[in-house]
Formats: C-alpha cells, structure tokens, sequence
C-alpha cells in the first residue's frame, strides 16, 4: 500500500507521509506494542473517551481474536514513526467487517489523513470479499461524523434503544 496512486496520496508522498499495513511491516511484538500506543494516543482525542484498555487487555480484546487480521491495520508513517491508523476486524459469522478506529496525531490532523486511512481500510474490507462495513462514534465527535457520513455510512438506531 505504500505506492498509494490517489492524488493525496501522491501530495502524502510528497511531504513524507507513507502508507503501509501491520502485515507488510509483520506482526511482531514490538507492532503490537506500536499499534497499542498509537491507537491510545489517538484516543485521547475521543470526547469523554475515559481510560484506555491497558496494553495486555488491548491485545488480548483487539489483536488476539479471531477477528484481527494485520491486513485491515492501515498505517499512516513519517520518518518511521507512526502517526495515523485505521484499523478493521473481520466478522464473518456476522457477514460484516467492523472499523474499529481511525485516527491521526495531532501535529497531522486536518490534513485529510484520517479519510485517506479510512479510504484505504474500505478497500482492504471490499477486497477481503465484505460488502458491509459497521462503524459507531461518540455523539459529539463531529469530525469522525462528517467524515463517515461523506463516506456513505448511515445511522442505525439499535434494537436496544
């Protein structure tokens, strides 16, 4: 993924951005810690988000599941460093994938990132042969809103509501 032929991600290139996938780097430990730390960071940025999973729930409730695929983990990298994500797990009991996260540092947000991640995880979701991609956000993070509604996601209201 890291020859990314859209015109932003051509102009990511350009300015040092790359993109890659947690099963084109591997699924090693010291990943799993990066991925960990990341996804906390940009959890922060979550209104009312509360405390984060510590490192061995994380991998114990998102990386060592059935539905964890490296694959559907995108990554946004600068200088080696990792500074964006989106990542998928895949329900095939449920015929659906799931987008788990999406988020960007601060120092890069408002840069299209996030969408361009986004963009990136709903083609590793069609090619892994899903038609249908779930998603949920806080009431009150507009941005993540205004990004999945442009994207075509719709609100469902729950059967429990």
């Amino acid at each position: 993924m890291s020859r990314e032929k859209t015109p932003f991600g051509r102009r990511a290139r350009e300015s040092g951005i790359g993109f890659t996938t947690m099963a084109e780097l591997g699924d090693t430990a010291d990943h799993r810690r990066a991925l960990y730390n990341l996804n906390r960071t940009c959890s922060a940025y979550i209104p009312d988000r509360g405390g984060f999973y510590t490192y061995d729930e994380y991998v114990a409730q998102r990386i060592e599941v059935p539905t964890f695929d490296p694959g559907g983990v995108i990554l946004a990298t600068r200088e080696g460093a990792w500074i964006g994500m989106s990542t998928t797990s895949l329900h095939p009991t449920k015929g659906y994938a799931f987008s788990e996260m999406t988020g960007v540092l601060g120092p890069y947000r408002g840069q299209g990132l996030s969408l361009a991640l986004k963009l990136m995880a709903i083609r590793f979701v069609r090619s892994s042969g899903y038609r249908w991609l779930a998603t949920f956000h806080h009431p009150r993070n507009a941005s993540a809103i205004a990004m999945n509604r442009r994207l075509g996601f719709v609100d469902q209201i729950s059967e429990e509501s």
